[in-house]
């Protein structure tokens, strides 16, 4: 995920803002609640994140999701959800993730199974106790809800012409009811109905498209494994745009079809960017990618495995240079191998993903746009303190504020942990940190990674021990001496608050103090440090 940055003018003509939904409340899924021997009870997997996210007891191999589309997207899509798992343990109920939407039934292995509602999870008693090993089918008949309230962030997008998705970090669960973690990713069939006149795209490559009367379904599969929250289905009046990529991949977009022209220059562009990728790290790791470009106002961008999600405006506006749009649609790439392919084992391992698109991100805009690379770091590490503060070190973020579950999506994971990676390229040298990038992507393709795995294969590759490095790096409260670069400053955060507060009463004296010192205050933690830093990084 990267979130956009809008100037002043911007937001007072398009205001930011997050599609929500609320959080999830004692029975707010509706279900039919059927009798169960004892309280049903929600699980999770131990995330210290989100600590009710997935569940314990099996292991998805894939997911068979099936909507279909009113014809407008305030109305409820009635959906079925098939679900093929092993256990990894005896249980005599399985748990999965859902909390928006109707179900109407469910079965197990083709028998009629009771559930109920607890907390954010559909929670399933099959008529037998399912032995440990075994083989397990899970079908939900539900609706998939697109209108939210106010509190809860993710889940379906809705667009000027129909619907998308964004169901990072949690919200994949309020589509469709699955095992919602990072660490079970499974194959992803997906058949999507809809009037005529609309065309649905969704993860991985078309396998079939049936018209029938006033309607056409479409299906996709993914031949690798995936997170649900990268889960991608786009519904529209859209125009899907093909052309070949290296080697002879498909690349496809998805455009509204009077954008198709006026996009062009930005759609041939993915190309060139995938090969500049696979100098880097190595083979394009999937079947397919492309842009989806959507009439929507999200204030992100979404790295949907093999069909990024990017709002139209990105491209439209021409207050965003051409170097910035580039790196943004580089980023979203480079997230197909560290993110999507390499998925974090647990949300605390974010900065893998987050860390490595902006580092990439950072190193074509200085190959391609004479974006000095050392000016980005060196404002990082002006700001890191800062961002520490705020949000945690790289791989311990704090936990988000309730009703605010994108919260972890902060500096300190974004440019914070690409200063992480050139601390442990500055340690390790350019060689040798340039075969652990291509080591790793090719170790953990289609599986998913922890931070403990990261450091492991850098002492590997380096033949160092580098546990007191990385874990000072990763896990410090402060952020160390960069190697090789002693002149390098971190602006402490305090001193930052003190300055703003002078700055402030100087500024509002004979004024109403209390308004404006107030604001200035409040965003010194958040400004003063990377204001100069930002400047460094534009010279």
């Amino acid at each position: 995920m990267l979130h956009n940055p809008r100037n002043k003018a911007q937001r007072a003509a398009r205001p930011r803002r997050r599609l929500k939904v609320p959080a999830m409340l004692a029975g707010a899924v509706s279900l039919s609640l059927l009798a169960a021997s004892a309280p049903a009870a929600p699980l999770g997997v131990g995330d210290r994140l989100y600590p009710h996210l997935g569940n314990p007891g099996y292991d998805v191999a894939s997911y068979d999701l099936s909507f279909t589309y009113p014809g407008a997207n305030d109305k409820p899509l009635q959906a079925v959800t098939t679900i093929d798992a092993w256990t990894t343990e005896d249980l005599e109920r399985v748990n999965l993730d859902f909390a928006h939407g109707k179900v109407h039934s469910v079965e197990v292995d083709g028998e009629p199974a009771s559930f109920r509602s607890a907390g954010e999870d559909l929670v399933v008693t099959p008529g037998q106790p399912l032995p440990d090993g075994s083989w397990m089918r899970i079908t939900v008949k539900h609706t998939s809800d697109p209108v939210y309230g106010k509190e809860r962030e993710g889940g379906w997008v809705r667009t000027t012409d129909g619907l998308a998705m964004a169901n990072q970090a949690d919200a994949a669960h309020v589509v469709f009811p699955c095992n919602d973690h990072p660490s079970d990713k499974a194959l992803f069939t997906i058949r999507v109905t809809a009037p005529n006149g609309y065309t649905a795209v969704a993860n991985g490559l078309p396998t079939d498209v049936d018209r029938a009367g006033g309607s056409t379904t479409w299906t996709y599969r993914t031949r690798h494994p995936m997170a649900t929250e990268l889960a991608q289905v786009s519904i529209g009046r859209s125009k899907v745009v093909h052309r070949d990529g290296p080697h002879g991949l498909p690349v496809r977009d998805v455009v509204a079809a009077e954008d198709r022209e006026r996009l062009e220059p930005w759609l041939k562009k993915t190309p060139g960017q995938i090969a500049w990728m696979e100098k880097k790290v190595g083979r394009y790791p999937f079947e397919t990618y492309g842009l989806l470009m959507a009439h929507a106002n999200t204030g992100f961008e979404l790295e949907t495995q093999t069909l990024s999600l990017f709002e139209r405006e990105l491209f439209t506006q021409t207050a965003f240079p051409r170097w910035y749009v580039e790196s943004i649609m580089v980023h979203e790439l480079a997230h197909q191998w560290f993110g999507d392919s390499v998925s974090p084992r647990t949300w605390s391992d974010l900065w893998l993903s987050e860390g490595h698109a902006t580092w990439y991100e950072a190193l074509y805009s200085a190959e391609k746009a004479d974006r000095p690379f050392e000016a980005r770091m060196k404002a990082a590490y002006a700001a890191s303190d800062r961002w520490r503060a705020a949000g945690g070190p790289p791989a311990a973020p704090k936990v988000p504020a309730p009703g605010k579950k994108n919260g972890i999506f902060r500096p300190n994971v974004y440019d914070g942990a690409a200063l992480v990676l050139y601390a442990l390229r500055q340690e390790i040298g350019a060689p040798a940190f340039e075969r652990l990038e291509r080591l790793w992507v090719s170790r953990f393709r289609d599986d998913s990674a922890s931070t403990a795995d990261f450091v492991a294969l850098a002492e590997e590759v380096s033949g160092r021990h580098l546990d007191g490095f990385m874990n000072a790096w990763l896990y410090g409260e402060k952020t160390p001496p960069m190697p090789g670069r002693p002149e390098w400053k971190s602006v402490d955060p305090s001193e930052a608050v003190k300055k703003a507060v002078k700055k402030a009463a100087k500024e509002t004296a004979g004024k109403t103090a209390g308004k404006t010192a107030g604001k200035a205050i409040g965003k010194a933690a958040g400004k003063t440090a990377g204001k100069a830093a930002g400047k460094a990084a534009g010279k």
